[in-house]
């Protein structure tokens, strides 16, 4: 734990969704859309993002900016389609799939190639894919390879990358083998720590493979421009991929991407004509919201604090603490007066929108209920309470967060929604540049930290596997062995039973919820401004949230 935590000695008398838009539906089925955009390809489309890109190597990635690129200049066996619903891409076809659910057959098409050239294989695959759970490559992502057989024994180090359960059937065809059914299997053929690398450039480059944008080959409707490093490079460019195999279906030339920190900057660029889609939050989206290029866009993504506990005298191994800063956090107040984006308060660890029970219909946050609320007097008890389990009666503590505008100022409101509720509380706003907060959660260098999560896959289990005891993205390291229990048996025992399986889930919820794992503030969504002019971006509110595949500017 990070060793600025100071504490106060207590006398000894006393006691935290998917669709198209731009204005038109993108044609997906691979003929390209009808516009008056040309059809060579014509077209440049200046988009802002508020982060640097921490990583555009496919095994290593873990964050929306990195996944964004890396699915426009990627492709993998299946790509999402503007419902969000897979559909063939480096597959000629759909997965023959075996009635116990255990085995995929995979046909795929012959004429996708790589930016250089050479023809996308079967082994491309294989080798993507074992290159990731090499436990030498210490990929953060490599749990989500779980259901696919011996995956969990090799990034354990107890079996070779080459008995991973995907082999190369010839040079068109693959057969994946999966240790349990697994329901959401589809999605991940769809994710980009899926998608194919190829060795021959991996080797060639080293360590420093993907560390800029020549070092590496693409696959998919663009391929990178210009970038210079991960965590550090401020502009980037995808360029239409004359080499890909559905290049008749991308319209746009190239995409500028540019990284603005403030609503303002990106404001004044988007009415100066110098971008064509840039992202508002806070009093800037509430004055814009009225304007016809507005649109706000609700994410698969649950933003909550973490407490590391990774120390055994950590004060956030106490229950009561963190019940009491997650009651003292007044999330609608935030949401509506703060952030003004579209974004709504979270209920518990699942967002809204994302899933239904399979037998009733009924959405999974909102059959949870609400497991997590603002309460003033909840706050104060169980603040009292802490103080008398740790012997203390003051705390101090940082609060970091990325330092983009709008999570600076969320920050600053949770700061003073828990001083104001907590008396003898100090936080201490720490907002530092994404990549720098990617690193130190994972080095376990916070006191706490607002982060979050965006769905990989339309399913509860996105979050949930998250928290298991040992995960990589328990930054925290909280550990609950009925909450582990609950997750196992839905993806053992009760995986091909849909309503034990969601049974499960629940519970896991409501576990993380009840011991305050983590506190859940906010599904995430962005307010964007878009040029009219721009039709057919497609957005996933989960898996990689953004594909301009489609994408085409009207003359």
């Amino acid at each position: 734990m990070k060793k600025n935590l100071t504490f106060g000695v207590v006398a000894l008398c006393g006691l935290v969704l998917a669709g198209c838009y731009g204005g038109s539906s993108a044609d997906t089925s691979g003929s390209g859309s009808s516009s008056s955009g040309s059809a060579d390809g014509g077209g440049v489309f200046n988009l802002v993002v508020p982060q640097e890109m921490p990583s555009a190597d496919l095994s290593v990635a873990t964050d929306t900016i990195s996944f964004t690129a890396l699915n426009n200049v990627y492709e993998g066996i299946y790509r999402l389609d503007e419902d969000s619903k897979p559909q063939p891409a480096g597959a000629s076809e759909l997965a023959e799939v075996s009635e116990d659910g255990l085995t995929y057959k995979v046909k795929l098409r012959e004429d996708a190639k790589w930016s250089n050239g050479e023809p996308v294989t079967a082994a491309d695959y294989v080798y993507g894919w074992q290159r990731t759970v090499d436990p030498a490559t210490a990929s953060e992502y490599a749990y989500l390879f779980a259901p696919v057989e011996n995956a969990e024994a090799i990034t354990a180090g107890d079996k070779d990358k080459s008995e991973l359960g995907i082999k190369a059937v010839g040079d068109y065809e693959l057969e994946i083998k999966l240790a349990k059914q697994t329901p959401y299997f589809q999605y991940l053929l769809a994710f980009p720590s899926f998608f194919p690398q190829s060795q021959a450039v991996v080797e060639e480059h080293g360590d420093a493979y993907a560390s800029s944008s020549d070092n590496a080959v693409y696959n998919g409707p663009f391929t990178l421009a210009d970038f210079d490093g991960p965590g550090t490079d401020t502009e980037w460019t995808y360029k239409k991929n004359e080499e890909y195999w559905d290049k008749d279906a991308v319209k746009l030339s190239e995409i500028k991407v540019s990284v603005v920190k403030e609503s303002s900057t990106a404001l004044n660029l988007f009415k100066d004509g110098q971008a064509d889609d840039v992202i508002l939050s806070g009093e800037l989206a509430q004055q814009n919201a009225n304007d016809p290029a507005y649109t706000s866009v609700k994410e698969a993504r649950t933003s909550y604090i973490e407490f590391n506990q990774r120390e055994d005298d950590s004060p956030f191994k106490n229950v009561n603490l963190r019940k009491a800063i997650s009651y003292s956090i007044n999330r609608e107040a935030l949401v509506k007066q703060v952030m003004g984006d579209g974004s709504v308060v979270s209920t518990g660890l699942i967002p809204a929108d994302m899933t239904k029970n399979p037998e009733t219909n009924e959405d999974f946050a909102a059959e949870a209920g609400e497991l997590v609320s603002y309460d003033q007097d909840k706050a104060k008890e169980y603040w009292e309470k802490a103080k008398s389990e740790l012997g203390i009666d003051s705390l101090e503590f940082e609060l970091m967060a990325s330092d983009d505008d709008s999570t600076k100022k969320v920050i600053e409101y949770i700061q003073n929604s828990i001083q104001e509720n907590l008396d003898g509380v100090k936080v201490k706003p720490t907002p530092v540049p994404f990549s720098v907060r990617l690193d130190r959660s994972s080095s376990g260098d916070f006191d706490t930290v607002l982060g979050g999560w965006g769905a990989d896959y339309a399913d509860p289990s996105s979050f949930t596997d998250l928290f298991v005891t040992g995960n990589s993205y328990n930054r925290g390291q909280w550990s609950n062995a009925d909450y582990d229990k609950a997750v196992e048996a839905s993806a053992s025992k009760d995986a091909g039973d849909e309503q034990a399986r969601w049974a499960d889930l629940q519970e896991a919820n409501k576990i993380i919820a009840e011991d305050m794992g983590v506190a859940p503030v906010y599904q995430k969504a962005e307010g964007h401004l878009v040029n009219p002019k721009v039709k057919g971006i497609v957005h996933h509110a989960a898996g990689a949230s953004w594909d301009y595949k489609w994408t085409y500017i009207e003359e």
